[in-house]
């Protein structure tokens, strides 16, 4: 029964876990491959399963077994990659783990090991009490420390092990854990890119669905491990259990701790022990086994196999001693030379190695429990070493047999006799032999083969030496290092081999004596510039109404005509300012026409406030609120301060007597402050802006009023008098009428927002439109001295107007004078475009534009233009264009907007690239830098470089220029004016305060609690970093904050002082300002800093704590009340929002969620029989149309007639009214704002998305007034949605990250809907940057929906990232800075450029070591471009450079194709259907796309999903190998670059820290120390030093040689670390991705299942792709087709040639298929 029982329960634990399996497998493909830490200053908390890194680390491929002191290297070396990227983590190791190590007892000492060497020696947090995933303990702490996500492995050592991972994964899931996989796991010099699986909904739910399944099987495979465990250990130790395997390890420490009471190092301790106990065990053993054998004798059984002797066991304890001996007297050096026996052990030793790393377990597991005085557990990451072991082994059985004897050397052997000695002294139970000699036994321990000795020299290494080449762009900058570097001599093979090609020119191509087109030319022209088709021109007419329509939703500024002024000399403003002496006639006459005009303004305002006056003092009366705003309306157009102060009176006047009035009838209860509010709002713009035109009986007004609110102090400073009026003597008696709190306090806590900012008065001629702050003037005194800047200032402060500005100063110049605007994204460039054409007009000569574009899908008047919007990738192309380098010299001045993309994931390098290029000044500008003190450092000493070029280049050339022309004249003008000067402007306050609120779900309700900006730090936090700059609190945060702390302790010294009403700036202020108010959150800030460090932490902690609100976690599933949480803030009216969420199906599914909802409120509101009377209004109306129609044509009576048809109008009139009643939807069912926008230009952004993929669903929801906005939208879907937020007609709008970036869509709340890897303090800093609209709220307000407690404290006091360097260079670079150099139209100028991007990276900024790197590198790639016939010796482009300069977004997939064009293999696979014919079949096709998919579509899945059993229904999913000949040529390819590389690493490596190489990367140990020179027999055994030069001496310890580095897909941690040089930098395309524990890694068939069935739709069933997703990637792989079918036609003479027909035919077909998506 029990038996049965048992099998059930195990049938129904199968079950279970294959349904788990099946879950993760399912989830897989799906998984964003992204970057981990987006910030390097901390990242998310995060947790990291010990396990799972210990498998990863062992499965490593370069790993011996047993080798553990390269293991622990391979854990350091990945901790400690992550630690420098700013990951912040803990590692947890779970009890129950240890039983799947059942079968491989080395790995549980090896575990063991780990732990406390992370413990011990480092400073990582390691958690190890907690026994099982699945318990309540386990649950609490990650309720507690809420870990963003939790890396772990996919796949164990056995079944048993994957299936513990798996329900790590489950529960994880269902506590709202992300998961990230080890599997596929890449780094590069500043981020980790890794598979990140979403804890979502359904995950959850799943959990809670089979938790009682799960619970059961998670026991039964525990029960099972554990029989498992007990079984081998019956095998090994017969009755003994594991429990007096304890006892037997514990007796055994007792006894050593007797010997050795002072202690020793852990390996002694362990190896004596181990040695001892394992001895004993095997005497027991073999004890046990002769009582069997007689025992079977007698029964007449006869047990086979043999064993080894106890002597035998004796001899192999003795070698392990030597073998320790030698680890703690050899330095790493030493012992990284050490041979390597590639001879397995014998199998009889499986059994005593196995009781050996028991023995190991048993006693390393309770070592803690014996308090030696000093234990040195320095060294447990070195506690094995078989690959050692196996070299003694060796000597001893096959050389020293042979009569090779070789002294061990004295402090070895004293060491070895030492340890042997203790294990004889251990072993109690029978006589263990003398120490010498070694071997006493034949038995031989290794097996024979035929070469035991693995030669480091067994494939030759390459030739050493750099190819010579003489080019000076290669002298200059890498000059000081060739002396150096070994070359080849002339006569070398691999020199004579070069093939001479004819000279490539990028107009005159090699093979065709054709122009060759460039990036720009290849881009699609938006109109042509030069057509005077009468359609053309009517499009391109549209296209600037619809860009002007679109710039004015932008902004309220009205347009500009410019003419050309030339160049003005800049005035001495000193002397304008003085006196007036020199007036000229003309001057007078000016000034007195401006006073007149002044006078003429004056008096009409004065009109029109006497006209309006008096309806809004009535509507005053009537109702205060509504009457304050018609006259907010009106001071907003007034343009006369009299009459604004005239109107502030009359505001004033009407708010006391609405006061009183409140006051009186209210009596005793609350008063409504918002009047006392609308009161001080009015008396704070009299005394600040008008003062000067107050009267005294003004003054005495704002007395009484002040006194009426309870401010006595205040009235009588601004007017002392006696003789007040009776009631306000009864007011003192009675207090009725006073506010009930100081004034300080009142403007604090009720008028933070509409405190005045601190702004100037005298206006600055150069701008018009406002009043500049001295900072924004700082910065067009930068453009007016043609200096550059580093600006950075919050969002919305108004910093992109000296952008506008610089434009204008150049349009003002000249005709041929151009700026440069690079913005990040596409959706940024069209905005800024639209923003020009609306703010500028010029009429410039025939053929030239005011405004260009240039995009990678299309470009406008580029090269014709003088304000040229780009992206950087564009702009980068234009600067390396060797032909185009006279355009570029008319570049006048350069804005890079939101610079701090230098430090983003994707095109990082090519904002370097530019910034390091252009020759004329440039701006700057961002929100979110936290270093630009470096960046402004390493900007200033790039203009120093060019300062130098252009004094020398001036020298060269000055002759010349004295004959040149009047344009080339106006240039050195130019030229001569420009500053080298690099400015940084800071400015950090923001114009309105952001105020934060949790967002939860209470009884169905969603509910907002005030977020103050404190309750996201601790005490700890403060020590160390202080309160963070950005961190600000509005005035009644401020209050909050001195409140608690008074509350929390009482008797604190400052209460006095920092009492609102006592503060210093306050006191006696009737008009307390912003600046004020920040001065008294500083003295609170500082304050409270002084607490902790003063020792009152435990008070600070309460203030905190009390801060903080109550946060109700929501079990469900948050987004299913994303419509109640639109409907809520529209109550507020805290609508238009923007709700970022990070998904794209979030994005869509949220906005249709919130449609449906108010559709459905829709439904429900309306009438039953409304949609039955709209029918009979429509029946009716249409026979009254009948009628009226009729009229017409009868002839009657005309009176008679006339008044028939007056009563059918009035009667079609009504009709129209009540059907229009009928349909019209109600205003709470609908966000969309009417009155926003007219129905024309409604219609005429509807019309542009009629043919886009989503326009019909945005259109439905934009009545509705909501909208999406995301990166896989096309640019007009994003217009719509954009132009209709602005203007106010959409009002809810969910996004992704795209809008963070510049886009200007201001509005009154953000909202946080989902979180995400990429929300991060930058992305938050810049979204939440949105709320709030300038001139439009004073306050903007941050909600989080749906966002952990810990992530929502993290973001708030995060600073954002500091920007670093990318690794600067790319093989394809430097062939287009080759070509730069070379071709240019001025040599000079194209070397320069080339010169300056080389030298001046980031990354190498104030860093010599990788500036050296770097040079190695730029020669490494020179000497493979020779090589592959790319350039000559000489340095000039040869052969194929074009086409691979082309393709250079894909490389190294541009240099594959490349290889395969030139080897022919295109040719043979592109055979027509018979001779003669142009067309390809089906099938060629479908082989090209192949091998394309595997070059330019590579996008890899997981390993483990390979396992799953999933039928897929139109893809194949999984991409197939290259076709044979191709995959031929590319192995061919990558051994031939990987040599290369392996010789260039060679050569390299003498750039090491040698000391750093010794060391273990994050626990520092160091492994150095003198070597061993008395030992003939350590110098034996330690010979090859030969052949490990680059290979980093942890890794030798496994054998690994220099060779190694030939292999294909050689891990990273292989190569000395130091050089700061790995694989990712190596051209290769391995067509075979391996996972770090050797697993091949499939690609996604995308592109080649979309050819074949053309749906979206399979690609998200089968492939596993977001359709948005797809989308994008099908788009690009289209262009690059494109592109290689275009370049091909261009380099190829021959009409008819097969492969370019064939490419031709294939771009078509695809282009086809893509569009009919």
């Amino acid at each position: 029964m029990e038996a049965q029982i048992a099998t059930t329960m195990e049938e129904h634990c199968t079950v279970i876990l294959e349904k788990m399996s099946q879950l993760i497998l399912e989830n897989m493909p799906k998984a964003d491959y992204s970057s981990l830490f987006n910030d390097f200053v901390e990242s998310e908390f995060f947790l990291i399963d010990g396990d799972s890194l210990l498998v990863t680390c062992v499965c490593e491929k370069s790993l011996q077994p047993g080798q553990s002191l390269h293991f622990f290297y391979l854990v350091e070396r990945y901790l400690m990659d992550i630690i420098s990227k700013g990951g912040q983590f803990a590692i947890v190791f779970f009890k129950d783990a240890e039983y799947a190590y059942f079968n491989v007892p080395e790995l549980l000492t090896l575990r063991t090991a780990l732990i406390l060497h992370l413990q011990k020696n480092t400073t990582v947090d390691v958690w190890t009490d907690y026994s099982r995933c699945l318990s309540e303990e386990w649950n609490n702490v990650l309720g507690q420390s809420c870990p963003y996500f939790l890396i772990i492995a996919d796949e164990g050592l056995n079944n048993e092990q994957t299936h513990l991972f798996n329900f790590v994964v489950i529960q994880s899931w269902a506590v709202k854990v992300n998961i990230v996989l080890f599997s596929g796991q890449r780094s590069d010099i500043l981020r980790l890119y890794a598979y990140f699986m979403q804890s979502s909904h359904s995950k959850q739910m799943f959990f809670k669905m089979f938790k009682k399944e799960i619970m059961i099987a998670y026991k039964t495979l525990i029960q099972q491990l554990e029989k498992y465990r007990d079984r081998d250990l019956t095998t090994l130790f017969g009755d003994l259990k594991f429990n007096n395997m304890v006892e037997k390890a514990c007796e055994t420490l007792s006894l050593l701790k007797q010997l050795w009471p002072e202690g020793s190092d852990i390996r002694r301790v362990l190896s004596v022990t181990s040695c001892s106990l394992s001895l004993e065990m095997y005497h027991r053993f073999l004890e046990n086994r002769e009582k069997k054998a007689s025992k079977q004798t007698g029964e007449g059984k006869q047990e086979k196999g043999n064993c080894l002797t106890l002597k035998d066991m004796e001899d192999f304890c003795k070698l392990h001693c030597l073998t320790v001996a030698f680890q703690l007297h050899l330095p790493l050096s030493q012992r990284a030379r050490s041979r390597f026996i590639t001879s397995g052990w014998i199998q009889d030793l499986k059994t005593v190695f196995k009781m050996k790393k028991w023995c190991e377990y048993f006693i390393l597991s309770n070592v803690h429990m014996f308090e030696f005085e000093s234990l040195n557990l320095l060294h447990l990451s070195d506690l094995s070493d078989k690959p050692l072991l196996k070299n003694i082994a060796f000597y001893y059985e096959n050389e020293n047999a042979k009569g090779l004897d070789l002294d061990v050397g004295d402090v070895i052997m004293k060491e070895y006799v030492h340890l042997w000695d203790t294990v004889s002294k251990l072993v109690r139970n029978f006589d263990v032999g003398k120490p010498f000699p070694l071997r006493t036994t034949k038995c031989h321990f290794l097996k024979k083969t035929p070469s035991p000795v693995k030669e480091s020299s067994q494939e030759k290494m390459p030739n050493l030496g750099f190819i010579p080449m003489s080019c000076n762009l290669v002298d200059e900058f890498a000059g000081d290092i060739l002396k150096d570097l070994p070359f080849l001599k002339c006569d070398d093979p691999v020199v004579t081999s070069l093939v001479k090609q004819k000279e490539f020119d990028e107009l005159v191509h090699w093979h065709s004596h054709r122009p060759l087109s460039d990036d720009y030319d290849r881009t699609k022209a938006n109109f042509n510039e030069h057509s005077k088709d009468p359609r053309h021109l009517r499009s391109l007419q549209k296209y600037h109404v619809f860009q002007r329509f679109y710039g004015n939703s932008l902004e309220s500024v009205s347009s500009k005509i410019i003419t050309t002024q030339g160049v003005k000399p800049k005035k001495d403003c000193n002397k304008s300012r003085g006196s007036k002496a020199h007036e000229s006639k003309a001057d007078i006459i000016a000034r007195e026409n401006k006073k007149r005009l002044i006078a003429k303004e004056e008096q009409k305002e004065e009109e029109k406030w006497n006209t309006l006056s008096f309806s809004i003092e009535k509507e005053m009366k009537r109702n205060l609120n509504s009457g304050m705003k018609k006259l907010e309306e009106f001071l907003k157009s007034c343009k006369s301060n009299s009459v604004k102060a005239q109107a502030e009176k009359v505001g004033l006047m009407a708010g006391l007597k609405a006061w009183k009035d409140h006051c009186r009838a209210e009596g005793e209860t609350t008063k409504d402050l918002s009047i006392a509010v609308d009161m001080m709002k009015r008396i704070h713009s009299l005394l600040d802006k008008y003062s000067e035109l107050l009267q005294e009986p003004d003054r005495k007004l704002i007395a009484r009023c002040l006194m009426y609110l309870g401010f006595e102090d205040l009235a009588n400073s601004l007017y002392p008098t006696q003789d007040e009026a009776d009631d306000i003597k009864t007011t003192k008696k009675n207090n009725k009428y006073s506010v009930g709190i100081g004034p300080a306090r009142f403007q604090l806590q009720h008028m933070g927002h509409y405190l005045i900012r601190e702004e100037r008065k005298d206006p600055d001629p150069r701008v018009q439109d406002f009043i500049p702050d001295t900072w924004q003037r700082e910065l067009l005194d930068v453009v007016d001295n043609y200096e550059s800047a580093v600006i950075v200032a919050p969002t919305s402060s108004g910093k992109t107007y000296a952008s506008y500005y610089c434009m204008e100063k150049v349009l003002k110049e000249s005709d041929d004078g151009v700026v440069v605007y690079v913005a990040p994204t596409k959706a940024l460039v069209n905005q800024v475009a639209a923003t020009v054409e609306h703010r500028y007009t010029k009429v410039l000569p025939a053929g030239e534009a005011l405004c260009g574009v240039f995009t990678r899908e299309y470009r406008q008047d580029v090269l014709n233009c003088q304000v040229l919007i780009t992206v950087p990738a564009c702009f980068e192309i234009l600067l390396l264009a060797p032909h185009r380098q006279n355009w570029v010299k008319r570049i006048r001045y350069v804005i890079f907007d939101e610079v701090h993309c230098l430090g983003g994931e994707i095109g990082a390098e090519i904002w370097e690239h530019l910034l390091v290029m252009i020759r004329c000044p440039f701006l700057a500008l961002s929100a979110t830098i936290s270093n630009p003190q470096h960046l402004t450092e390493w900007l200033q000493s790039v203009k120093r470089y060019w300062k130098q070029v252009d004094s020398a280049m001036g020298k060269g050339t000055f002759s010349k220029r004295n004959a040149g022309s009047h344009s080339r004249h106006h240039k050195d003008e130019v030229r001569a004016r420009q500053s080298y000067k690099v400015r940084l402007v800071l400015y950090g306050e923001r114009y309105n305060d952001l105020e934060k609120y949790l967002c939860s779900v209470r009884q169905d309700e969603v509910c907002f609690d005030h977020f103050h900006p404190c309750a996201s730090l601790t005490t700890d936090h403060i020590e160390k970093y202080g309160f963070p700059s950005d961190l600000a609190f509005s005035s009644r945060e401020s209050i909050q904050l001195y409140d608690t702390m008074l509350q929390v302790w009482k008797s604190w010294p400052q209460a006095q002082n920092l009492c609102p009403e006592n503060f210093a700036h306050f006191k006696n202020k009737i008009v307390i300002k912003k600046l004020d108010a920040r001065k008294y959150e500083e003295s609170l800030k500082e304050e409270f800093t002084n607490w902790i460090k003063n020792g009152n932490e435990e008070q600070a902690r309460m203030v905190l704590q009390k801060l903080s609100p109550n946060f109700h976690d929501y079990s469900g599933r948050m987004l299913d009340f994303f419509p109640n949480l639109v409907e809520k803030l529209r109550e507020m009216e805290k609508l238009p929002a923007l709700f970022f969420l990070f998904s794209l199906e979030s994005v869509e599914g949220c906005a249709k969620a919130a449609w449906k909802f108010l559709k459905n409120k829709e439904v429900e509101e309306r009438p039953p029989n409304a949609d039955k009377e709209a029918l009979a209004m429509i029946n009716k109306l249409q026979k009254v149309q009948k009628s009226l129609e009729k009229r017409k044509i009868k002839d009657e009576k005309p009176s008679r007639r006339l008044d028939e048809h007056i009563m059918y109008q009035a009667e079609r009139n009504y009709l129209l009214k009540s059907l229009e009643k009928n349909l019209a939807i109600p205003k709470d069912c609908t966000y969309a704002d009417q009155k926003a926008i007219d129905n024309e230009s409604l219609q005429m952004v509807f019309k542009r998305v009629t043919f886009e993929r989503k326009g019909a669903i945005l259109k439905i929801l934009a009545r509705k007034g909501i909208g999406y906005h995301h990166s896989s939208m096309s640019a007009k879907e994003k217009q719509l949605v954009e132009i209709l937020f602005r203007k106010g007609f959409i009002r809810v709008v969910t996004a992704t990250g795209t809008l963070a970036l510049g886009i200007n869509m201001p509005c009154k709340s953000v909202v946080f809907a989902q979180n995400s890897v990429y929300l991060d303090a930058l992305n938050f800093r810049q979204m939440s940057g949105r709320a709030g609209r300038r001139r439009q709220d004073l306050m903007g307000d941050v909600y989080f929906f749906n966002i952990p407690l810990p992530k929502i404290k993290k973001l708030i006091k995060s600073k954002v990232p500091e920007l670093r360097g990318q690794f600067p260079l790319s093989i394809s670079l430097i062939l287009r800075l080759m070509l730069l150099a070379s071709k240019a139209d001025d040599p000079e100028d194209g070397k320069a450029k080339a010169l300056s991007v080389l030298k001046h990276s980031l990354l190498s900024f104030k860093h010599p070591r990788v500036t050296d790197m770097l040079k190695l590198y730029f020669l490494y790639s020179l000497q493979f471009l020779v090589k592959e016939g790319y350039i000559d010796q000489e340095g000039n482009p040869t052969g194929f450079a074009g086409l691979v300069s082309h393709l250079h977004y894909h490389e190294p997939s541009n240099l594959v194709f490349v290889s395969f064009l030139v080897r022919g293999l295109f040719h043979k696979l592109c055979q027509p259907t018979h001779k003669g014919s142009k067309c390809f079949s089906e099938d060629v096709m479908e082989k090209l796309v192949l091998v394309l998919a595997n070059l330019f579509g590579r996008r890899y899945i997981p390993a483990k999903f390979q396992d799953a059993n999933f039928k897929f229904y139109q893809s194949k999913v999984f991409l197939d190998d290259l076709p044979e000949d191709f995959s031929a040529a590319l192995h061919e390819y990558n051994m031939q670059v990987t040599e290369d590389f392996a010789t260039f690493l060679l050569i390299v490596s003498q750039l090491a820290d040698k000391k750093q190489e010794y060391q273990l990367p994050l626990s520092k140990i160091d492994f150095t120390g003198e070597e061993c020179e008395d030992s003939p027999l350590v110098s034996h055994l330690m010979s090859c030093g030969e052949g490990r030069v680059a290979v980093s001496p942890f890794v030798c310890l496994s054998g690994n040689f220099d060779v190694d580095l030939l292999c294909p897909g050689v891990p990273n941690n292989v190569i000395l670390h130091t050089i700061g040089i790995n694989h990712n930098q190596v051209p290769v395309l391995w067509p075979h991705r391996l996972d770090s524990t050797g697993r091949k890694m499939p690609l996604n068939a995308y592109a080649l299942d979309f050819y074949k069935h053309g749906s979206l739709v399979g690609l998200g069933q089968d492939n596993r792709l977001h359709q948005g997703a797809a989308y994008q990637l099908l788009k690009d792989f289209s262009l690059t087709i494109k592109s290689i079918s275009v370049s091909l036609r261009e380099l190829c003479e021959n009409e008819e040639d097969n492969v370019v027909l064939a490419f031709e035919q294939l771009s078509k077909s695809f282009q086809e298929k893509f569009e009919n998506v």
